[in-house]
């Protein structure tokens, strides 16, 4: 007889969950779905020993566990807090997190230059989205922004460290998808920055996953920079036969032409599966891949604007709309007796 599987109950924001032993509050949160999912800019689930770096996952355990129900302290990490048996969380819920959360945002955007309008990342920013929901009117901080100039690191890579907030994801992902790491984390402090190694070019097969995993626009295609915003483009989810990767990616539209090629993402931005850098920078034709269907694209999202794939406008507008056709109808026809 096999053994009953251990769970763990869970309350976060007063909403029950049963996850295993080990499981993270956030991928607990995750589990739930909806609002109460803390935002992460570090954290991504592919990439092993992300996490912990920009908390803005921050949450309230206000029960440590049915054991200890004492509660902890301070707030904590949620991608790095494994849950307790009858543990309970705080995160929309707590305006302790809340308030955090807006102070954590004002230290990421102390260096971060208000340049959306010229960003390609623009409309799939996590660091837009939280800046929207958190971020302050004005700014405390008085003193001079770091700056640096975009240089190109790799023939179809661009680094704009001015946006760059050291989530460290692509530096995760150059060290478990590639053969070699030529990038990373130099110097220390408000000093530290991304940069490559002796200026070495980053061309290694899978690099090129680096663009999608930077939450912000600190890493971007430099074969799509400055052609299009992606709400004028159309995400649809292809598929080909490769001998590197799965071959599964979004391929994103303007008219007739592939604009570029991107790892598809899940409902909390992460790429479900990594892809070579020959699907994403060589493959640039219909006749490349075999189409599948429009990515599923969320409402909340700019990138949904003018994409409609039911339209069923409520019976209340319809009637509107008919009773606007009559009334301009009689405006022309006794215009025409007068």
């Amino acid at each position: 007889m096999a053994e009953e599987e251990v769970k763990f109950r869970v309350h976060i924001d007063g909403i029950p969950v049963e996850v295993a032993p080990g499981t993270t509050i956030l991928n607990a949160a995750r589990q739930i779905g909806g609002d109460i999912v803390p935002p992460a800019m570090c954290y991504y689930s592919k990439l092993e020993g992300s996490g912990g770096k920009c908390r803005t996952c921050l949450v309230k355990v206000s029960k440590g566990s049915e054991k200890d129900p004492r509660p902890m302290p301070k707030l904590v990490a949620s991608c790095r807090t494994t849950v307790m048996d009858g543990m309970e969380v705080e995160n929309i819920t707590s305006p302790d997190v809340v308030s955090a959360r807006k102070a954590v945002v004002e230290m990421l955007l102390i260096n971060h230059p208000l340049d959306c309008p010229i960003c390609d990342q623009a409309g799939e920013c996590k660091l837009q989205d939280l800046g929207y929901e958190h971020g302050e009117e004005q700014a405390r901080y008085e003193f001079s922004r770091r700056t640096f100039e975009p240089i190109d690191i790799g023939d179809k890579i661009q680094l704009h460290m001015n946006r760059c907030i050291l989530c460290y994801r692509c530096v995760y992902v150059a060290n478990q998808l590639t053969d070699q790491r030529e990038h990373g984390i130099l110097y220390r402090g408000d000093h530290s920055e991304i940069s490559t190694y002796i200026e070495n070019a980053l061309d290694t097969d899978f690099i090129g996953n680096v663009i999608d995993v930077c939450p912000v626009g600190a890493l971007t295609d430099k074969t799509f920079r400055f052609k299009n915003r992606v709400w004028f483009t159309k995400p649809v989810d292809a598929h080909r036969d490769c001998p590197k990767c799965s071959g599964k990616v979004t391929l994103w539209y303007k008219g007739a032409d592939v604009l570029r090629v991107t790892g598809r993402k899940d409902v909390f931005g992460e790429v479900e599966e990594f892809i070579c850098d020959t699907c994403r920078f060589d493959r640039k034709k219909t006749s490349d891949w075999q189409l599948e269907t429009p990515t599923p694209v969320e409402k909340q999202s700019v990138i949904g604007a003018n994409h409609y794939y039911d339209f069923n406008p409520p019976a209340v507008i319809m009637e509107d709309k008919k009773l606007q056709t009559a009334n301009k109808e009689q405006l022309a026809r006794t215009e025409k007796l007068k």
